[in-house]
């Protein structure tokens, strides 16, 4: 589909300069080619406006050309670039969703309540009770067990697996083969040496807005719910433990794991690779570097962390002075216990 620059500076609520030229598709600035729209934010990027093919730039309104553009060149004056951009991401995106139907190749209990304007791929299969809002998208391959929920507007990703009393909230996104409401890692020892599971009998409740990431996994609780709160963002490949809590607009980056019941505040930034221990809290606001071990709680709020243990950030960056050191440390330790030992004999 094609847009004139004129349309997309009126979308944007912006200015346009130069040709109202149609453009067909979206690029980065140092690859754009004839028909396709860019944006230039960083001033990094400023000297690839003046060699890019691109037919359409969005700029930020105070953009100052030091050098002469592109005679091809038009450009759509914006207060904020970036977000502008990302705006027309979003609508771009919604372009390859794809549209209201239900496949006859998809299975769909009888007492299922599928709301209007849904779209139901082909091998979905859908339980009894469940229940799917308006605008919903389900794409190929999706399982819904029985008594699910799914909100409206919420679009699951091929693949995905949402197990039975599960609950999804409005306007989530959750990207190809996750699982929603697999059983949490309960085993008990017992008089055998063996270990007897514990029935998982609890559900994962996830709010509105929230994005989960491929190949996530989230566990079921073993009694109550695994809460995931509005706003949050999950990566690929997150492990969730039973009865975890995440808090509002909390982002987590791939490979974190959280161990069972651990309770993580609103607003909060976790890199990747970060597991956390069990039964622990982490207060709202929380910093957490990239492979970092979080094995007891952090009570105060708006603190950035580090480490294995983890530390606060500046304790962690005063040990690290020295701990990378330690070679040359043991290294003089061990000359002078011989400087020692020789003068003891001389002695």
């Amino acid at each position: 589909m094609k847009f004139n620059a004129s349309q997309i500076a009126m979308m944007l609520q912006g200015t346009l300069e130069g040709s109202d030229v149609s453009v067909g598709t979206l690029s980065k600035i140092e690859e754009g080619k004839e028909g396709s729209l860019s944006f230039l934010s960083n001033p990094k990027y400023q000297p690839f406006i003046y060699t890019t093919a691109a037919s359409v730039v969005i700029v930020n309104e105070d953009f100052v050309a030091e050098q002469t553009l592109p005679a091809t060149l038009s450009l759509i004056r914006v207060k904020d670039a970036y977000g502008a951009f990302a705006k027309l991401l979003e609508a771009y995106n919604q372009f390859l969703l794809p549209t209201p139907g239900i496949s006859s190749m998809s299975k769909i209990d009888p007492s299922a309540v599928i709301g209007n304007d849904v779209h139901i791929g082909d091998w979905v299969s859908i339980g009894a009770g469940v229940v799917i809002g308006d605008g919903a998208i389900v794409q190929s391959g999706c399982v819904i067990g029985s008594r699910a929920q799914l909100g409206s507007g919420t679009v699951l990703f091929p693949g995905v697996k949402v197990y039975h009393e599960c609950v999804i909230g409005d306007r989530c996104t959750i990207h190809a083969n996750a699982v929603i409401g697999s059983d949490g890692f309960g085993f008990a020892p017992n008089a055998d040496n063996q270990y007897s599971k514990i029935p998982q009998i609890g559900n994962v409740v996830i709010e509105d807005h929230v994005e989960i990431g491929a190949n996530t996994t989230i566990d079921r609780a073993t009694m109550g719910s695994t809460v995931i709160r509005k706003g949050v963002k999950l990566d690929n490949l997150i492990q969730v433990g039973h009865n975890v809590e995440i808090g509002e607009n909390t982002v987590i980056a791939a490979l974190t794991g959280i161990a069972g019941s651990t309770k993580i505040g609103k607003n909060c930034m976790v890199g990747g690779q970060v597991g956390f221990a069990g039964h622990i809290q982490i207060a709202d606001g929380t910093k957490i570097a990239a492979q970092s071990g979080i094995a007891s709680t952090i009570d105060t709020p708006n603190t950035t962390w580090m480490g294995t243990p983890a530390m606060p950030m500046m304790d962690f960056s005063k040990s690290y002075v020295h701990f990378r050191k330690l070679p040359k440390i043991q290294q003089s330790i061990d000359q002078l216990m011989k400087w020692m030992k020789e003068a003891s004999h001389s002695a």
